[in-house]
């Protein structure tokens, strides 16, 4: 092998390679003296060749920019060459590519223009090492030779233009070729080999057998030709590529490297290894050098290859190639061809070089019309259909196609059975496809939509009957096919975890379309637990189809269900498209592979291992099927990495049906798994019927296991009837996971032992597959057994998440998913079934459930009387004009609240932050100020007020318009560091801050959530404490007190402001009075949980609902929060359901923030201790911020949810300062504007609105989970005075009035008469006047004085009173 593989292939694996002498490669001419003479007389003849118009020579970048201009601007005919660059190099200079294709359309056009219909692209690519420099003139002159043949009507080139579309890209490295030299031919690196940075452009792409460190650590930021060629890759769609280098003379086909990374010697076959070895004959057949495969390149005279061609990992290991990228994350097929010994050979040898390569470029790029080829469509509107995947039976590779539903399939001479498959549609398959020598076979394709069940229209969903079945998963697809192979695997080996790591991204990489691997967390080891999901939409959950999952090597030492699901994830992949019974299983199940629970154990295990235990437990020594919560005995061991990953996992995905795979017996055994008494005695589970049917549907398909008399050998008097047992007449098995599975999901799992011997040798293990095949498919269908329907709301056709679906005579009930639907497996026969869920009306119906697959079962269900009080209807309405923007945002708030919605965001994100240690105060004012002075535009940095020691407490608010007034944006606030000692959530809101800022016009969902919210972030409420806290303490109190030793957390009451800390004064009057808040999350440390007011101890709590809501929201986006197990050192017992708690439960205690928020705020607050840790060492903050960022996220989503609208009078004047009352208890008041926001659990709640002067209105409204709900209420005028009707109030007041002067009359009357008889009076009252004017002046002074004592009585007034009244 060349010595000059260590210097173009680079060093893989830190060993020096061999260095051979002499030097080779030193200016020589290939092929002896003999072909010397014959070159001389080619070069004199080459002086008349049309295509060298000029002296041979290399072009400079300027000479060949100007070159390709010319030759597209001025020299070929109208439309039929575009030049355009794909981007800049590293110093600037641009990588110009020139389109040649008749007909190509008119004006300017970005990336050289659109596609054309019918014709496949082909891409040559060049002076990819900068001193490789005979494929860049190459390609300039193979650009004049097709133009130029064009124009003269040759038939060869019009023909390859008028059906191609060619690009050609002569130098990928215009850098190193500014710095390499001519002449310069031997092996070692000379310069401009790399690019600018240093770094080789064959070594800087995606590798699929990169390890996770490497494919961390590689970026693109160093290689921006890379990365340009990538994005150029991926606006198009290329068939057949060129990739042209020197130093030797053979063409390199896929794949580049190997598992292994050996320097030499492993033939890395690809799945189109007949097609690449084709392409690269074709090529290397008619080079008069290359087809020898005897280059004869000095110091490798010995070196040679068979026709020409080599395997690119045989002759020797390159990571991170272009060829290889090409095959495996695009449609393209590309070869590397090295064109000389010499790898910058003199000019004078170009002409030559061309006749060595004219006729090997022609006949190459001709090659893109082999195969197949044609038209994807859809047969209902005969459009095209773009990104179908076309699959060839029995190659491990597909293809996609175009955007007019074109698709180009390179495909040796054979026959073929293709397939092609659209999300939506039913898959065709063209069988015995003949592919010829020459032209592709047309094979053109029309597939007729899928029918998926719509839910019911309310007003028709009475009128689904019950016995409507589903179509049975298992026959589904009835049309007739022909005899067929199938595909069975050939990886029957141990796999060690990297090598099933290896394979499972292998599989997730060639079948994109329907894999996904995924990882569920890590074991102790930090080894992942991955996951492949196997899907026609991988990564969504389809409504109405049922989610199953297998789990193997619980057990590290049981490994047969280990290698039986990789062998299940090759068979599912290769075999899709091609056989029906696969495909439809695919299309109709997301299902869902973990084939090893304890990777750790697996590693301790050892090969041949029949019955021991080394290796059985997990690296802390714990039995995982042991480590569950049990119904009947409490498990005291600490819930483990593995298990509390998988117990996540569960309540995350609408698992149907699961199986749980291990060894050392041959039998399915079924819930219960153990009994109160903690006997062997027959433990009855409710759906014990069921569990027997799918346990034998297992069983019986393997032969062995359904005898009964498993081990005979080791257990002669063990006997299982058909093969199937339950769990507890076993052998009584306390913290089982397939008993959790059963009482804590929807979903029923069986736990299946696969043979006798625990660890088989590999010779083996083709024997397991076989005997297992069929049982392992049958079992997966069982999911479509049973019951499967949806639940939906009478009022708009809505699915309702979380409606309980009840079967009469068995005490198990099921929920839904979030669309409405659900999964009931029961046995054949007649059931009643009852749908509920809160706040609307039950409805039950009676099923008659067959053996032929699931019965479809809708439920559509009326909500409870919503009417308002007699009198007392208010005019409402839900907005039906909402504006646009609003709609748009409301979706978005939908979505993000999907399954995998707010996960999505996170991958779309266009940053991330890396926490990496605490801050002190200094700092973290300096990070803010940064954030404000970054982003000014959307951040506002401001100060609460200061700290005991006089230190700032910094606010910053992120909105689209910081710091000015809009009432109708939801607010909410963040908080931190309220103890000093517990700084983990002073970080975490660092990191969101700046994740927000950074993803801000980046990230749309972001970007939305920022212009729709105002975002108050406060990370450090006690600074003075966070000063004195000690990093790495787990459980010291140091900091947990302000400067002046007060738990600020006990300080906001009522009493006097006098006494307050400066802090808590700060935050009560301009945070919490001030803000008109929604929502406020508090981060706090000590534990794994969230906790809701109130922390004082009361009777009842109003808003109770709401609150645990707003606090499981968190806990529910947490990984394992929401499972109730913080198991914090001394307190490894605890269990919180949930992970969810009333404050007052958790530690009870008064003056504490969240309670005065809100009482006294109005604003809903609740507590997130984000570990047990009060003060963990920074290296453990980005898990913090991963474990977290969901949540706060989530937090973000939520504000936006609940109700809001608009209070108006009946001018439609907004109503300000009304009062909403929530359930007859919280209250809330309208803002400027008239407009209100009230966060609310999903569900039907009650609200009165009352505003002085206007009649109060009360309606009941239903709250949804995943879009807020608008109301707008309008006011009449009061109808009521005193409570009394006001027409009678009128009429009673005019009697009065009317009586009251008649009276006045009369009397006056009266005294006129007097007055006559006593005409003295006037003449006593004057003497008297100076006494009347004292009594009015005591009168008046008395009036004083009284007014004065009422001021001294209230003194004794509260502040609290005086607070509350402000306020309302």
């Amino acid at each position: 092998m060349s010595s000059y593989l260590s210097e173009r292939r680079g060093d893989q694996c830190g060993v020096e390679l061999p260095q051979r002498v002499p030097q080779k490669r030193a200016g020589a001419m290939a092929g002896g003296s003999v072909v010397l003479f014959g070159l001389v007389l080619l070069s004199l003849r080459g002086l008349a060749d049309n295509v060298a118009e000029e002296a041979p020579r290399y072009l400079s970048e300027a000479e060949l920019e100007a070159s390709l201009r010319r030759l597209a601007e001025e020299e070929a005919p109208r439309g039929l060459a575009r030049l355009f660059s794909i981007g800049r190099s590293s110093e600037g200079r641009e990588l110009w590519v020139l389109r040649l294709s008749e007909g190509l359309p008119e004006g300017e056009a970005e990336g050289g223009g659109p596609p054309m219909a019918g014709r496949p692209q082909v891409k040559l690519v060049a002076n990819m090492h900068g001193d490789e420099a005979l494929g860049r003139a190459l390609l300039l002159r193979l650009a004049r030779r097709l133009v130029r043949g064009f124009q003269e009507g040759e038939p060869r080139a019009t023909r390859l233009l008028a059906s191609t579309d060619l690009f050609l890209l002569p130098s990928l490295n215009p850098d190193g070729f500014s710095r390499a030299e001519p002449g310069h031919c031997d092996d070692q690196a000379g310069p401009g080999r790399d690019n600018a940075r240093g770094k080789d452009l064959n070594r800087a792409f995606p590798d699929q057998f990169a390890s996770q460190e490497q494919e961390q650590q590689q970026g693109l930021d160093d290689v921006p030709e890379v990365r340009a060629l990538i994005h150029w890759m991926q606006r198009n769609r290329f068939v057949l590529s060129g990739n042209f280098h020197g130093g030797t003379v053979v063409a390199s086909y896929p794949f580049d490297d190997s598992a292994l990374h050996k320097i030499s010697g492993v033939y890395s076959k690809s799945a189109d290894d007949e097609v690449f070895k084709y392409l690269a004959k074709a090529y290397a057949s008619n080079h008069p050098i290359m087809k020898t495969g005897t280059p004869n390149c000095p110091g490798d005279e010995e070196e040679t290859f068979k026709d020409g061609i080599t395997n690119g990992a045989q002759w020797y290991d390159v990571q991170g190639g272009m060829q290889d990228y090409n095959y495996l994350w695009a449609n393209c097929f590309e070869v590397t061809f090295e064109l000389s010994c010499c790898k910058y050979p003199p000019a004078s040898q170009l002409d030559q070089e061309w006749r060595n390569n004219e006729e090997s470029l022609l006949t190459f790029i001709e090659k893109v019309h082999i195969g197949a080829k044609g038209f994807v469509r859809d047969a209902v509107t005969g459009a095209g259909l773009e990104n179908a995947t076309i699959v060839v039976a029995g190659i491990a590779h597909n293809v996609t196609s175009g955007q007019f539903g074109d698709y180009y399939r390179l495909l040796v001479p054979g026959i073929y059975n293709i397939t092609a498959v659209v999300p939506g549609y039913t898959p065709v398959t063209k069988w015995d496809v003949e592919v010829k020598e020459g032209n592709a076979t047309t094979v053109d394709f029309s597939l007729q939509p899928t029918v998926v069940l719509p839910p019911p229209e309310p007003t028709q969903a009475a009128l689904v009957t019950a016995t409507e079945s589903a179509t049975n998963a298992t026959n589904a697809t009835e049309l007739p096919t022909p005899p067929h192979q199938l595909i069975q695997p050939e990886d029957f080996r141990h796999h060690h975890f990297p090598d099933m790591g290896i394979f499972l991204r292998k599989y997730a990489t060639e079948y994109p379309n329907i894999a996904r691997l995924y990882s569920v967390g890590k074991s102790v080891e930090q080894r992942e637990l991955y996951a492949m999901e196997i899907s026609d939409n991988p990564g969504i959950h389809e409504p109405g189809e049922p989610e199953f999952k297998y789990v193997g090597n619980m057990h590290g030492n049981e490994v047969v269900g280990r290698e039986l699901l990789l062998n299940l994830i090759e068979f599912l992949c290769r075999n899709y498209g091609t056989d029906p019974e696969v495909t439809d299983l695919v299309q109709k199940t997301r299902i869902h592979i973990m084939p090893s629970m304890n990777p750790d154990g697996y590693e301790k295990a050892h090969e041949g291992d029949a019955s021991g235990v080394v290796g059985r437990n997990n690296s802390n020594n714990y039995d995982l099927n042991r480590n569950f919560p049990d119904q009947f005995v409490n498990i005291t061991d600490p819930l483990q990495p593995e298990t509390i990953a998988v117990m996540s996992w569960l309540k995350s995905y609408p698992f149907v049906l699961s199986a749980n795979l291990h060894g050392g017996s041959l039998v399915v055994n079924y819930p219960y798994d153990d009994d109160r008494q903690g006997i062997a005695t027959y433990s009855r589970s409710p759906d014990d019927a069921i569990f027997q049917q799918i346990a034998l549907s297992y069983a019986k398909e393997n032969a062995q296991m359904s005898q009964g008399h498993p081990c005979e050998e080791m257990l002669p008097d063990e006997y299982f009837p058909h093969g199937i047992t339950n769990g507890a007449h076993w052998y009584n098995v306390p913290g089982g996971m397939q008993d959790w599975n059963y009482l804590n999901t929807n979903c029923f799992e069986v736990t299946i032992e696969l043979g006798c011997v625990k660890y088989p040798r590999a010779k083996d293990l083709p024997r397991y597959w076989e005997q297992n095949r069929r049982s392992l498919l049958q079992f997966i269908k069982q999911v479509h057994t049973g019951v499967q329907g949806f639940v939906l709301d009478a009022v708009d056709g809505r699915g309702i998440l979380n409606a309980t679906l009840s079967v009469a005579g068995i005490d198990h009930p099921v929920v839904t998913y979030k669309s409405g639907d659900y999964w009931r497996l029961l046995t054949p026969g007649t059931h009643s079934i009852t749908a509920s869920a809160r706040g609307y009306n039950s409805e039950s119906k009676t099923v008659i459930i067959g053996d032929n697959g699931a019965t479809q079962l809708n439920f559509t269900l009326s909500p409870k009387d919503a009417k308002a009080e007699e009198g007392k209807a208010p005019d409402l309405s839900v907005a039906g004009a909402l504006d646009d923007l609003r709609k748009e945002f409301e979706t978005l708030v939908k979505d993000l609240s999907a399954e995998g919605g707010l996960e999505r965001l996170l991958l779309s994100s266009a940053a991330d932050v890396q926490p990496s240690r605490f801050r002190l105060y200094d700092d973290r004012s300096m990070f803010l100020r940064g954030l404000n002075l970054n982003y000014p535009h959307i951040t506002n940095l401001s100060s609460l007020g200061q700290s005991r020691e006089y230190r700032y407490i910094s606010s910053l608010e992120i909105s689209d318009r910081p710091n000015r007034s809009e009432p109708e944006e939801p607010k909410i606030r963040f908080v931190a560091g309220l103890h000093g000692n517990a700084p983990v959530g002073t970080e975490l809101l660092l990191a969101l801050a700046e994740f927000l800022c950074m993803n801000y016009k980046k990230n749309a969902a972001v970007t939305k959530l920022i212009d729709n919210t105002r975002i108050v972030i406060v990370p450090s409420l006690n600074p003075d404490g966070r000063e004195v806290a000690r990093e790495g303490d787990c459980a010291s109190k140091v900091g947990l007190t302000n400067a002046n030793g007060k738990d600020l957390d006990t300080d906001f009451t009522s009493n006097s402001s006098a006494s307050r800390e400066p802090e808590t004064k700060a935050i009560m009057e301009n945070l919490i009075l001030k803000g008109d808040f929604s929502l406020s999350v508090a981060l706090d440390g000590g534990s794994l949980l969230a906790t809701y007011p109130y922390d004082k101890p009361v009777q009842t709590v109003e808003y109770k609902e709401t609150l645990r809501h707003l606090a499981s929201v968190y806990a529910n986006n947490h990984p394992t929060m929401h499972l109730g197990q913080p198991g914090c050192p001394n307190k490894s017992d605890e269990n919180i359901p949930g992970g969810v708690l009333l404050g007052a439960e958790w530690h009870s205690h008064l003056g504490s923030m969240k309670d005065f928020s809100l009482s006294y705020g109005h604003c809903p607050e609740i507590t997130v201790y984000t570990g047990c840790c009060y003060f963990p060492g920074a290296g453990q903050l980005h898990a913090l911020w991963s474990e977290n960022k969901k949540s706060l996220l989530s937090m973000l989503v939520e504000v936006h949810k609940g109700v809001y609208g608009y209070v108006q009078d009946r001018h439609g004047r907004p109503v300000s300062k009304a009062q909403i009352v929530l359930n007859e208890g919280v209250t809330v008041l309208t803002k400027e504007g008239g407009y209100f926001h009230v966060l609310l659990a999903p569900g039907y709640h009650k609200i009165h609105a009352v505003a002085e002067g206007y009649q109060q209105q009360q309606v009941q409204v239903l709250v949804r989970p995943d879009v807020p709900s608008f109301l707008h209420i309008q006011f009449a005028v009061d109808n009521k005075i005193l409570g009394l009707p006001r027409e009678l109030v009128v009429t009673v007041a005019g009697a009065t009035m009317t009586a009251l002067v008649l009276t006045a009359c009369i009397i006056w009357c009266v005294c006129s008469i007097k007055s006559n008889r006593h005409k003295d009076g006037f003449h006593r009252l004057r003497q008297h006047q100076d006494d009347y004017e004292d009594e009015i002046r005591l009168m008046s002074a008395g009036s004083k004085k009284s007014l004065l004592s009422h001021e001294f009585q209230d003194e004794t007034d509260t502040e609290e009173e005086t607070l509350y009244s402000s306020k309302h």
